[in-house]
């Protein structure tokens, strides 16, 4: 394993991580958003998975 390879899967290591720590409070961000809203709460959402996918394109783009 090269450097840059190495480099790349720590990063997407490092990525996933943060991801996984999010999702694991996003029960108790989704009850308290659709308190104040559906819409909100259903906002919350569609910007998590959009948020998950626009870090490694980004980062895709960077690399490239």
């Amino acid at each position: 394993m090269d450097r840059d390879t190495r480099n790349s899967a720590i990063a997407a290591a490092i990525i996933l991580a943060c991801v996984a720590f999010v999702a694991y409070f996003m029960p108790a961000i989704m009850l308290a958003a659709i308190e104040i809203s559906p819409w909100l709460a259903g906002a919350v959402a569609a910007l998590f998975l959009v948020a998950f996918f626009m870090i490694f394109w980004v980062r895709g783009r960077m690399k490239r």
